[in-house]
């Protein structure tokens, strides 16, 4: 059960990027909207916690965090392709900076968070 939060949050981070991407660019943030941009990188990041087992070790950088972000963004970018959607090289770089800092960032605060009560 307490894997499926930790998924949350990979899916709340896609999200927030999502919709201040589309806020950015005064594109809506309808929940139709928001969804239509939200697909490709919410399929990358079930791929990516499948393909890392991400239940195992939620919380972990490496290596769940990162090939969580990976495929969130290739995944991601590849469908956003493939759909006729734009994938111009200052959005891959955006994207990839952004979402790094949304899915990895938590899982360094957990850690950190972790590693100082174990301290204590």
């Amino acid at each position: 059960m307490r894997q499926l939060a930790w998924l949350g949050m990979d899916i709340i981070g896609v999200l927030v990027f999502c919709a201040v991407g589309r806020g950015s660019h005064h594109e809506g943030l309808s929940i139709t909207g928001v969804a239509t941009t939200a697909w490709p990188f919410l399929t990358g990041t079930v791929i990516g916690w499948l393909a890392s087992r991400g239940w195992r070790r939620p919380t972990a950088v490496v290596p769940t965090g990162v090939v969580v972000w990976l495929s969130t963004v290739v995944v991601g970018m590849l469908l956003r392709k493939a759909s006729s959607a734009g994938v111009a090289a200052s959005f891959v770089v955006v994207a990839a900076s952004v979402t790094a800092v949304l899915l990895l960032g938590w899982r360094a605060v957990v850690g950190l968070t972790l590693r100082h009560r174990a301290d204590i």
